[in-house]
């Protein structure tokens, strides 16, 4: 079984075809939450924090790990409630990056 969040996220600048239908079905089979897709273009998960300031410190670290990383997902905040989207830019679609991201903002 693969542990992606032992894996880093390697730089896209195109070029590759985003995951298909199978290849993503496979990957949410790695994740610990129960990630949502959306057109199979993105993978979201809304986490629910206990108030803002908590929210807020949640978000930090995932900034900090997206830098880390050079990966970084689209953030919305919704008072106590941080929606994290997650896609490939480049290739317009999902990558393993995505993954590897969406398991280790669910280990923080």
């Amino acid at each position: 079984m693969v542990n992606l969040r032992r894996k880093k996220c390697v730089p896209c600048e195109g070029g590759v075809d985003p995951y298909n239908e199978e290849q993503i079905k496979k990957y949410l089979l790695l994740l610990t939450l129960p990630w949502e897709v959306k057109d199979n273009k993105s993978i979201f998960y809304t986490f629910k924090k206990k108030s803002f300031k908590e929210a807020i410190s949640f978000i930090n670290q995932i900034a900090d790990l997206a830098e880390e990383e050079q990966h970084h997902p689209n953030i919305h905040i919704y008072y106590n409630k941080v929606k994290i989207v997650l896609t490939t830019h480049a290739i317009g679609g999902l990558s393993e990056n995505d993954f590897i991201m969406a398991a280790k903002i669910g280990g923080l």
